[in-house]
């Protein structure tokens, strides 16, 4: 197929024309350009093997091609990768058709909750259909132009299919568009089917020209700030709340400037935890239902709530139970409107460096009241304190899993990186983990994946190889997904996976307990006499499994153990694995907060019955902010 233009043109395949154009992509914030794309991923099969596969194995100097395991595994990999380049960066993945693309799912969903940048470039049947129904696609008795791809749809911020080579430009400037926008980002899905990756095509040689993405710093209305400032001095009690928005902002000394100059108190969420030093007076550490006391009483009390870069989860409002003045309000900062506009907010919708520096302006010199100033700086310290006394070893020989992450913590170094996703750990992370820096923990608690811990780490680095990171694990995330160890050896990357053995499901244990459903279904036994799994434990042997990968290994079930080992890894120049196990029932006080999680309403079992009405009185508190 040729195409008449008066442009100079280039041949290539679609395949080759998307290499081409990725590889030339770059991007810009506050004068600093740098490449956008660092390379991609690809599993080949027949859908993708002659297309993009030829084009990655035709341009392998200019765009580095890495080999994954797992296409889910791929995509968290990317998504590692992005938070660690502060959204300024992202790898791309390729699939073959049917399950291959499918298997990216659940990762492009992690991605778009978190807005972080992937592309993903599945690919999909034939679009000329000249030879039937192919090898693994889906067929829809009411449509033939919806194929498996079409899942995506609800799980992109964008999602296109290329069905002819003159729609590739079209589709990747628009991709690019949302890959680079702070407000908009997160997967970004465009379906190739296999045909039109191996079909050549005539192109202007200026879609391959070096482009420059520059990322705007915008700010907020000059009224919305006005009106922002008004309430602030009017309140007596406010509380600031942080979220990943600061840190993809890189606004942490302009929040450092405006608690200092106004005497609020900070709270963080699980993407804001490292947004705030540690050690700062007013940080009030871990907010919400996986929070301390010590930060919700603060919270609790506050008639003037300001959210800087956060969603408003269910866990930071602890199910819109944790903000309990009848009188609060809320002001927001957010570069996207949807967040922005949460709780019934007066919304400052703009980037939180600039805005946070124009609304401190625009407070004239406001501060707290001595009280309320002293009120933060005392529960912060409390609170430090009370970490101290949680992850302190004792002598019982057994660790809990606070004194195994306090160890943990204790041997990691100030630009080290912590990986997490889901289970008991990210509770526990939230509120007892000291980040070194801005970018030394990613708890992926937006899609709370699990699966997303042993990829992750391996994104974050490829992004920043002069970190170490360190993956901590559960052993039933392990048994999810622990085959991408072979992708960090064969990448000779320094990581450490922590693989921690509770026995089984343990954050769903706990909650089943308390929900009255006896932590049925959690535990990893066989199945006994009768129905249940109330057998001998199934016994894993973890530290085999790891090492079969290729990676070194040592285990540890003390605390001189896990030490020793920790301190030995790290020195370890490749990739290495920690297995320690610890006690399953060892956990520590909560929150005082609540998570909305219905128990069933009628039920002969008494256990669920004192449950539900454990609910019912929880959720009497439960009330919309308008």
């Amino acid at each position: 197929m040729t195409q008449n233009t008066s442009h100079p043109t280039v041949r290539l395949t679609v395949g080759q024309a998307v290499v081409r154009f990725l590889q030339a992509q770059y991007v810009e914030r506050d004068g600093v350009t740098e490449k956008f794309f660092g390379g991609g991923f690809g599993i080949f099969g027949h859908g993708n093997v002659a297309g993009l596969g030829q084009a990655m194995l035709q341009y392998e100097d200019e765009f580095p091609y890495y080999q994954g395991r797992n296409e889910q595994g791929m995509v968290h990999i990317g998504i590692g990768y992005a938070k660690m380049r502060n959204r300024l960066g992202a790898l791309v993945v390729s699939t073959s058709i049917g399950p291959g693309a499918t298997n990216m799912v659940t990762g492009a969903g992690t991605a778009t909750v978190n807005h972080l940048p992937v592309l993903l470039l599945p690919a999909d049947v034939f679009a000329t259909r000249a030879t039937g129904a192919v090898l693994q696609q889906q067929e829809m008795p009411y449509s033939m132009d919806v194929t498996a791809n079409d899942s995506f749809r609800a799980v992109s911020r964008y999602f296109d299919r290329v069905m002819r080579p003159e729609q590739l430009a079209s589709a990747l400037l628009e991709g690019m568009r949302v890959l680079t926008s702070p407000a908009d980002t997160g997967a970004v899905t465009i379906a190739l089917p296999q045909d039109v990756q191996a079909e050549a095509f005539d192109f202007p040689e200026e879609l391959f020209a070096d482009r420059v993405w520059h990322v705007a710093r915008n700010r907020a209305d000059r009224a919305a700030i006005g009106r922002a400032a008004e309430i602030i001095k009017a309140s007596r009690k406010p509380v600031i709340i942080a979220g990943g928005g600061v840190i993809y902002s890189d606004a942490i000394d302009e929040l450092v400037q405006f608690a200092d100059a106004t005497g609020i108190g900070v709270g963080v969420t699980q993407a804001g935890k490292a947004a705030m030093p540690h050690e700062h007076p007013l940080a009030l550490g871990a907010l919400g239902a996986s929070g301390s006391r010590f930060a919700n009483d603060i919270a609790g009390d506050a008639d003037v709530v300001i959210g800087i870069g956060t969603r408003y989860t269910d866990f930071t409002t602890a199910s819109n139970t944790l903000f309990h003045n009848p009188d609060v309000k809320f002001v927001n900062i957010n570069v996207a409107e949807i967040d922005a506009l949460k709780e019934a907010a007066t919304a400052l919708v703009g980037d939180a460096r600039e805005t946070l520096g124009d609304l401190l302006e625009a407070l004239g010199g406001w501060s707290v009241d001595d009280e309320t100033r002293a009120a933060a700086v005392g529960n912060a310290s409390e609170w430090r304190a009370e970490i101290d006394r949680i992850i302190e070893v004792d002598d019982s020989g057994t660790l809990s899993q606070a004194q195994m992450l306090g160890i943990l913590n204790a041997a990691s170094g100030e630009r080290d990186v912590i990986v997490n996703a889901a289970g008991s750990m990210p509770g526990d992370l939230h509120r007892l983990w000291r980040p070194g820096s801005s970018k030394g923990y990613d708890i992926e608690y937006g899609n709370s994946c699990m699966g997303y811990e042993i990829p992750g780490a391996i994104g974050n680095a490829l992004a920043d190889r002069s970190r170490h990171v360190f993956g901590l694990i559960g052993d039933g995330t392990y048994l999810m997904l622990s085959q991408e160890i072979l992708t960090a050896v064969q990448e000779h990357l320094k990581i450490t996976f922590v693989v921690v053995d509770n026995y089984g499901y343990g954050s769903i244990a706990a909650l089943s307990d308390t929900l009255g459903s006896q932590t049925f279904g959690t535990r990893f036994n066989e199945r006994g006499d009768g129905s249940m799994h109330n057998g001998a434990r199934l016994e894993v042997d973890f530290a085999a499994n790891a090492a079969s990968y290729g990676a070194k290994v040592w285990t540890a079930d003390n605390a001189a153990d896990f030490t020793r080992a920790l301190e030995e890894a790290k020195a370890y120049d490749g990739t290495s694995v920690v297995y320690v196990q610890v006690d399953a029932q060892a956990r520590f006080g909560g929150s005082g907060a609540w998570w909305d999680v219905p128990v069933a309403e009628v039920s002969t079992l008494e256990s669920t019955q004192i449950a539900r009405k454990v609910y019912e009185d929880k959720r009497a508190a439960q009330h919309l902010y308008l």
